[in-house]
């Protein structure tokens, strides 16, 4: 039986109906499935995200030493537990993935999974934060796309400099989309991301670094001083950007990941002037500090 065949006998036996809200498209394209699980080994922990009917959770299962499945759909979950029963490997949880602890679920492991399209971009920005050294995905090819390109490159988004900054990453497979029941509106990509031992560039604060790569994107067509002057005051970041020889004029896009490093870390070290622009907003200079030390976690003096 091949993999089409199989999940089209699962959806007809369960009577399932993909759910659109929740991003449910089956992959059944037996060489893509290959290509995400190629770099299994035996003695490997998975936590898959998204396991569906439990296509990929099956080969998982056969290669790896455990399987720890994350599914929302109490009616996948059901499915899961029923197919699954017999295999000593494979635990189901079911609960959103955003509201799990990676770190609490195993201490040594890997992600492979077919992510919810919907969800992704937090999906991804958690697992950064964690334990995970290496994640396998298969996501919209689009945000794909961005997570691998280069920063200050025509496809970066505010999410290339997040990957960029915490691994390397790359795309391994085009997926069309025909090789999934239902069809989705997009293609799709086949996604390696290795964590990188320490950050690419190092910082005085990362919260405040992302801050102003968030602030450049949401206003990605003003150049760099507009982009920005709602998280600096246009005076003082003037002043930095001319320290720093960069061009105020330039769109933000275009910087690197170490130009956006060298603004935080500049302004960062000069935070006690920034705190007069929250003063005159928000007025209360006890409040505001707290409110900035809370925010970067600064010190109290």
């Amino acid at each position: 039986m091949t993999i089409y065949e199989e999940t089209k006998m699962l959806m007809n036996k369960y009577n399932i109906h993909p759910n659109k809200r929740l991003g449910q498209n089956f992959l059944t394209d037996e060489k893509t499935l290959e290509t995400i699980v190629e770099d299994v080994q035996s003695d490997d922990t998975i936590i898959e995200i998204g396991p569906g009917l439990g296509t990929l959770t099956a080969i998982l299962a056969e290669k790896a030493s455990e399987v720890i499945a994350i599914e929302l759909d109490p009616k996948m979950v059901e499915i899961l537990q029923d197919r699954f029963k017999l295999y000593s490997n494979v635990e189901i949880i079911n609960k959103d993935v955003l509201k799990i602890n990676i770190n609490d679920l195993a201490e040594n492991a890997k992600v492979v999974a077919n992510l919810p399209y919907y969800i992704t971009t937090p999906i991804i920005t958690n697992l950064l934060k964690t334990n995970i050294e290496e994640i396998t995905i298969l996501i919209q090819k689009e945000v794909a796309e961005r997570i691998c390109a280069e920063p200050g490159t025509e496809l970066a988004g505010a999410i290339t400099y997040y990957t960029n900054y915490y691994a390397d990453c790359e795309i391994i497979a085009d997926v069309p989309k025909e090789y999934f029941i239902p069809h989705p509106e997009v293609e799709s990509a086949v996604v390696k991301m290795k964590k990188i031992d320490i950050p690419r560039v190092e910082v005085k604060s990362e919260e405040f670094l992302f801050e102003l790569i968030r602030a450049n994107f949401s206003k990605r067509r003003k150049t760099l001083l507009n982009s920005l002057a709602n998280v600096i005051p246009k005076e003082k970041l003037t002043k930095a950007l001319d320290e720093l020889q960069i061009n105020p004029s330039v769109r933000g896009e275009t910087l690197t990941l170490e130009e956006f490093a060298k603004i935080t870390n500049l302004c960062y070290n000069r935070r006690w002037d920034l705190l007069e622009k929250d003063r005159i907003k928000k007025g209360g200079t006890i409040w505001i500090k707290f409110l900035y030390h809370q925010r970067y976690m600064l010190p109290k003096n």
